[in-house]
């Protein structure tokens, strides 16, 4: 057999399965038990009203600003 035969019979059977089994392994990990809170936390980042962060005054070590300023 030729290998061209030989990876069209692998992946006729055995990385179909292959696939397969990791395509139900991603689903049952995604509906696990317990992952729910998570799920719902990560849906709501977009919707979080947080305080948008303080300018850089420029006095912390190893800062740049001021450095490339012409």
């Amino acid at each position: 057999m030729d290998t061209y035969s030989i990876l069209r019979e692998l992946a006729d059977s055995w990385f179909l399965l292959a696939m397969f089994c990791f395509f139900l392994g991603a689903i049952v990990w995604a509906f696990r038990p317990g992952s729910r809170s998570l799920h719902d936390d990560a849906s709501q980042i977009p919707l979080r009203d947080t305080a948008p962060k303080a300018s850089c005054s420029g006095t912390c070590s190893g800062c740049m600003k001021g450095q490339n300023d012409v």
